[in-house]
């Protein structure tokens, strides 16, 4: 599903060059569930950005379904997104002035799907993650492990085939976040292909591989699990 070659990133200011990203070169398969560990500020945030098509790689090739995207402009990234990749932030990210049921909407509004359509696969997907009763309620009446199931529909509704999740558990409380992986290990069992970016152990566990980053480099791949 996505193959990187040597893949660079640098943040360039008047006075300063910053490597974030140095030679990576990685394969995810379809239908795999990988996790990328490493320290604060080794990478890992802005690869995860790379392969979501939210920034361009500075130098190196990014295949996506053997199609290479490095260089696309932002309309093609965009197309790309809406189509096939999801997005789970540690932040929540949902906007405060729609509702629950307003919020998972929003990315087939984008997609100009019929108000028909989009009734049912709200409310699907809403029941789905068992938020449905909340529906009608904003994210600030809802506690963070709430708000993050809502995230969580958000992502699935257009049936993407990769969901990237930054730090999904990061500011819930470990019963909450205990819930969330175990949404996002149905969501790979059902064939999503997840990729998550995490310091928790526990976390990387429920993966099939974890990907450790160092001074954006990969310096170790561990396989956890057999697919």
């Amino acid at each position: 599903m996505i193959k990187t070659n040597n893949l660079m990133k640098m943040f360039r200011t008047d006075e300063v060059e910053t490597t974030a990203l140095n030679n990576v070169n990685l394969e995810i398969n379809e239908g795999e569930f990988v996790a990328i560990m490493g320290p604060s500020g080794c990478g890992k945030s802005t690869l995860l950005n790379i392969l979501g098509l939210l920034d361009n790689p500075t130098n190196g090739e990014l295949f996506f379904n053997d199609t290479q995207v490095a260089g696309f402009n932002e309309r093609q990234r965009t197309n790309l997104r809406k189509a096939n990749i999801g997005f789970v932030f540690q932040s929540f990210n949902l906007i405060e002035e729609l509702t629950v049921y307003e919020n998972v909407e929003l990315p087939l509004l984008y997609m100009k799907v019929s108000s028909s359509e989009r009734k049912k696969k709200v409310t699907e997907a809403l029941e789905r993650m068992k938020i449905a009763h909340r529906a009608k309620h904003f994210p600030q009446q809802l506690s963070g492990g709430q708000q993050q199931r809502v995230a969580i529909a958000r992502a699935v509704i257009t049936n993407p085939k990769l969901i990237l999740a930054d730090e999904p558990t990061g500011n819930l409380d470990s019963a909450n976040g205990e819930e969330v992986m175990n949404l996002l290990t149905q969501l790979n069992e059902a064939g999503t292909t997840i990729i998550m970016v995490t310091h928790s152990p526990s976390d990387a566990d429920r993966s099939h591989r974890i990907i450790q980053l160092f001074d954006g480099h990969i310096v170790t791949e561990n396989m956890r699990q057999k697919l």
